[in-house]
């Protein structure tokens, strides 16, 4: 996506662009922007950047208290590309080990970023038959990745019809060769015998906040995704965000930290009508920033809830609560452990995968509850890339993110306030005993050394308005759901969109390549604005 094909003139550079939100969406859209001379304010509600990139310091130690996962390094790289910048700022280590996994049984699999090791190694774990099959799986997922590659992932909003005929254009067989219409979990199941396997490759339906009983199968490609490579960022993936922000600065966009936006401004004056188009923001200082479009990188719901501005709310509509991907409950804290080995990695199965994500996502949402036992996830952010500790008991201190999935209830007080709620304060109390006995039961002990920050459904909410605590926007369950999110260009003119919430999808490389689609669309219509002027002005002459 070229940008350059988009001149703006120079009766279009009186009033910046303002961007809503420092996140990857945010902050790629205001690069791209800057770097074809439209001026760019970035106000962030935080005092750093990154949205969910976010970083805690318990006991002072910092570490990432959001995604953990960088793939998809091709983004950042095609992104620093375009915008003149170096990626030798990202300091970044290829992981030779994705994850390491560990069930109650003892058994254990190690997924590397070589196939064949990866194959080897379930050739051990279970069967030669397996390692057979677990290559034509990565042969199917690797079909699937670049069959959407371009007609999905890098196009702005597809509906099943332009899907199709992109598809078919490119020569892919159509749909068919994709999978929509079946289940993740169902598909999985005609690759693996082991059940074990089965469970693990349908854990990826998670990354994007998602049942595997009710994902499609399409999600297979995130397989291929994590087997292209796996890095490590050098402080962190909070670090990431910060030197985007570097490069933000070098190239014009003025950061403006500590604002938080109150309200989008539609109609000139703030008088909205039919077909009136943002006309920029008002700051909770009070504060009023012109702009001749307005980029909100936050969940989509919050414009959809008015929780900025009544004139805002036409933007996009609000997933229902039951469409609602999952949220967390993540514990921040340096940890002495013992046991199992980490990796930088670690997932800790669930005996019942079935019955976990049917506590987590019943049909009806006042069903949804915290699961009876979790699979817990652990990113040991002192491990890989060089930087293993091993198993030496005195070196066994490490700084952990500890999370397992939860219901997106985080604005729902019956679930929270209430002594019997599902994300009531016992509820959360018995959810750290649940998720320390996992861990006990797969060959993990822990003990934590000082504070731990602990973050609810409820206070993602907080941090995301409009979001219940939803931590990838609406959840990918059916064959229609990627075709509901909403796209670049929301309904009110000026207005657009970025982040997990919307088109491409949840995840950082997601979130970066919608900041392009939205940056492509707005550089667009500025040029045919300007090519309007300058046709009206002719006709005046």
């Amino acid at each position: 996506m070229n940008a350059r094909a988009h001149p703006i003139a120079d009766a279009q550079r009186e009033l910046p662009v303002v961007v809503v939100g420092a996140g990857m969406g945010g902050l790629v859209a205001a690069m791209r922007l800057a770097a074809r001379g439209v001026p760019v304010v970035l106000c962030e509600a935080a005092a750093t950047p990154g949205g969910k990139m976010r970083q805690v310091a318990p006991g002072g130690m910092p570490m990432d208290a959001g995604p953990t996962v960088f793939t998809m390094r091709w983004v950042l790289e095609e992104l620093a590309q375009d915008v003149g910048m170096d990626m030798a700022d990202l300091a970044l280590a290829p992981l030779p080990v994705l994850a390491r996994h560990a069930w109650s049984n003892g058994s254990q699999l190690d997924l590397y970023a070589d196939i064949r090791a990866s194959a080897d190694a379930i050739g051990r774990f279970s069967s030669a038959a397996e390692a057979r099959r677990f290559l034509k799986f990565c042969d199917r997922a690797r079909g699937i990745y670049q069959t959407l590659e371009g007609p999905f992932l890098r196009a702005s909003r597809p509906n099943p019809v332009s899907l199709s005929w992109r598809v078919a254009r490119e020569g892919a067989g159509g749909l068919g060769r994709i999978a929509p219409f079946g289940s993740l979990w169902n598909e999985l199941g005609g690759f693996f015998q082991d059940p074990r396997l089965r469970q693990l490759f349908g854990r990826y339906a998670t990354y994007c906040g998602s049942s595997p009983l009710q994902a499609p199968a399409t999600l297979m490609l995130v397989a291929h995704v994590e087997q292209c490579g796996v890095w490590s960022v050098a402080g962190g993936m909070h670090q990431l965000a910060r030197v985007m922000a570097q490069w933000a600065t070098r190239l014009g966009v003025e950061l403006r930290y500590n604002a938080p936006v109150r309200e989008v401004v539609v109609g000139r004056g703030g008088s909205a009508g039919a077909g009136a188009a943002a006309a920029g923001v008002k700051l909770a200082s009070g504060e009023w920033l012109p702009a001749q479009a307005v980029v909100f990188n936050g969940d989509s719901a919050a414009l959809a809830h008015g929780l900025l501005g009544d004139a805002a709310r036409a933007a996009c509509a609000a997933p229902a609560v039951a469409a609602r991907s999952l949220s967390a409950i993540t514990w921040n804290a340096q940890a002495r452990t013992r046991g199992m080995a980490l990796e930088r990695h670690n997932v800790f199965f669930s005996d019942d995968s079935p019955a976990e994500f049917a506590e987590l996502s019943a049909d009806n949402p006042a069903h949804w509850c915290l699961p009876s036992q979790p699979t817990v996830y652990v990113c040991a952010q002192d491990r890989g890339a060089g930087s293993d500790l091993g198993t030496d008991p005195a070196r066994s201190s490490n700084r952990l993110l500890c999370l397992v999935n939860a219901p997106a209830l985080g604005d729902t007080e019956t679930a929270t306030e209430l002594p019997e709620g599902p994300l009531s304060a016992m509820a959360l109390e018995q959810m750290e005993v649940r998720m320390r006995q996992q861990l006990r039961r797969c060959g993990l002990e822990l003990d934590w050394e000082g504070e731990v920050v602990r973050t609810t459904p409820a206070e993602f909410d907080r941090l995301f308005p409009g979001s219940g605590g939803a931590l990838y926007g609406q959840a990918s369950h059916g064959w229609q759901a990627s075709f509901s999110r909403p796209g670049a260009r929301s309904r009110i003119p000026g207005l657009y969109l970025v982040g997990g919430s919307v088109h491409p999808g949840p995840g950082v490389p997601m979130a970066a390549l919608s900041g392009a689609q939205a940056a492509h669309a707005v550089l667009t219509d500025l040029s045919q604005r300007a090519r309007q002027r300058s046709h009206a002005g002719v006709a005046l002459q």
